[in-house]
């Protein structure tokens, strides 16, 4: 049956139903939803607060931001974004639709800046060229045993302790973090499982776990869209590009000013462990990933969390794994020479507070959410934590910026390379087993049941 053939079935069945039409009623109804969700999620871009810290956050000018950080000018973007708070606070939403409207067309509009040292760097398109860059050390044959399920256990759980940790400080410095809390080695508030960055990784997880080896970007973009509710900043892009027919990589690069903010890099982690060792094939799972919602740097972030991480199964010395996995980042790219000068500063300070200051310093044009301060913070805790669990949190917390994205993904290396023995009680037993979700048919799981499905997904791939 054609389309037009099931159209025509479906307008010949039906029967006028309405004698006495309350015509006016049901318009009211239909419309008022819409309505209010629109609403609601045009004053969230204005103005939002995270939920476990309650940090204030405005993508509409946050996207200015990105936009500027990558090389180009936006033309009125501060006027445009001055007068949008001034009419978000007199509450005309019709104003406010058409100011947010006018922000990201000018960011979609934006013209490039030839003087910007962005474009002074070597731009990688795709995996392949990206792979003849870098020179891949020889594949770690990991067996797909009970170690390795014991290690992804603790793995699992060490970033579910890292998120927990870290979503009722995020979005501060670390400075007001400490003026706040002093030196945070607990959880501030009674922990909860409940984080973005896990989302997308069950998300990949089960694209794998159906398709193995032959897995696409597609294969896991479906997954974004059958089973995620909502995204922010670049997931959100994404997610509406890919509602609408585009495609990754394109749904990562198309107007999408956020896509070298952290979202790739803070769902790494399990591409590190469904190819444990080896470290190229690692690293093309996060570019398959990171490219439905990045492009260029913002990519690089998922490719470095998933070679840390894969290291993480045979070498215990955790800034070898640093060092090695710097080197897997080219140097001629923005994100390599973050990623080089955080470790150069690890090398030349003697605690982890004053090698952080001098990136905070050198990023403090970028949001809070952009991957490169975040790389450096990661780099900063591993390097100065020294295999420690509550140290190299703490230090990760002392950094500030996006705190559960990072000690996520940093606490998960802990976690593979010395097991659930690391972990001291007090950060592991508000949780039992037990992984609650906002993942469509998902939202009650178990840590031992998603560390079964991800050693069967690897044992697959194997």
């Amino acid at each position: 049956m054609k389309a037009w053939e099931k159209s025509l079935e479906i307008l010949q069945s039906g029967s006028p139903c309405y004698e006495e039409n309350d015509n006016e009623t049901i318009w009211e109804e239909e419309a008022n939803g819409p309505e209010m969700a629109q609403d609601a999620l045009t004053k969230m871009h204005w103005h939002s607060q995270v939920p476990g810290s309650r940090a204030h956050e405005s993508i509409c000018l946050a996207a200015v931001q990105a936009t500027e950080n990558k090389g180009f000018k936006v033309e009125n973007g501060m006027e445009l974004i001055e007068e949008g708070f001034r009419v978000y606070e007199e509450g005309d939403m019709v104003k406010l639709h058409k100011l947010a409207y006018e922000v990201f067309n000018a960011c979609y509009r934006a013209k490039k800046d030839n003087e910007s040292p962005y474009w002074k760097q070597h731009f990688y398109d795709c995996f392949e060229e990206y792979a003849e860059a870098v020179a891949f050390p020889e594949k770690v044959d990991v067996a797909i045993d009970e170690t390795y399920y014991d290690r992804t256990y603790a793995g699992w759980l060490s970033q579910i302790i890292g998120g927990a940790y870290g979503t009722c400080i995020e979005g501060y410095t670390g400075d007001a973090i400490k003026e706040r809390y002093g030196e945070v080695d607990r959880y501030i508030r009674k922990p909860n499982t409940y984080n973005d960055d896990i989302t997308y990784e069950i998300a990949l997880l089960l694209a794998y776990n159906e398709f193995g080896k032959e897995t696409t970007a597609k294969n896991i973009a479906d997954e974004w869209v059958a089973r995620i509710p909502m995204g922010w900043s670049a997931e959100e892009w994404a997610l509406n590009n890919l509602k609408l027919g585009i495609l990754p990589p394109e749904s990562g690069r198309f107007h999408n000013p956020f896509n070298e903010w952290i979202g790739a890099q803070m769902r790494g982690a399990i591409c590190g462990q469904l190819f444990p060792g080896d470290l190229r094939a690692a690293a093309e799972c996060a570019w398959k990933d990171a490219s439905i919602s990045h492009d260029w740097n913002g990519i690089l972030g998922e490719v470095f969390n998933a070679l840390m991480v894969s290291m993480a199964y045979y070498e215990t010395d955790i800034r070898k794994i640093i060092k090695t996995c710097v080197n897997l980042i080219p140097a001629d790219s923005e994100y390599g020479s973050v990623i080089r000068f955080a470790l150069e500063q690890c090398k030349t300070h003697d605690d982890y507070y004053s090698a952080w200051k001098p990136c905070e310093e050198k990023y403090i044009k970028y949001n809070w959410i952009h991957a490169y301060p975040n790389a450096c913070a990661e780099i900063v805790a591993l390097w100065f934590g020294e295999g420690d669990f509550t140290k190299t949190i703490t230090y990760c917390g002392g950094c500030g910026q996006d705190v559960d994205c990072n000690a996520a993904q940093i606490m998960t290396i802990i976690g593979t390379i010395y097991g659930r023995e690391c972990i001291p009680e007090y950060w592991s037993r508000p949780f039992g087993d037990d992984l609650d979700t906002y993942v469509r048919g998902l939202k009650k799981m178990k840590i031992s049941e998603l560390t079964k499905l991800t050693a069967d997904t690897a044992a697959k791939l194997k």
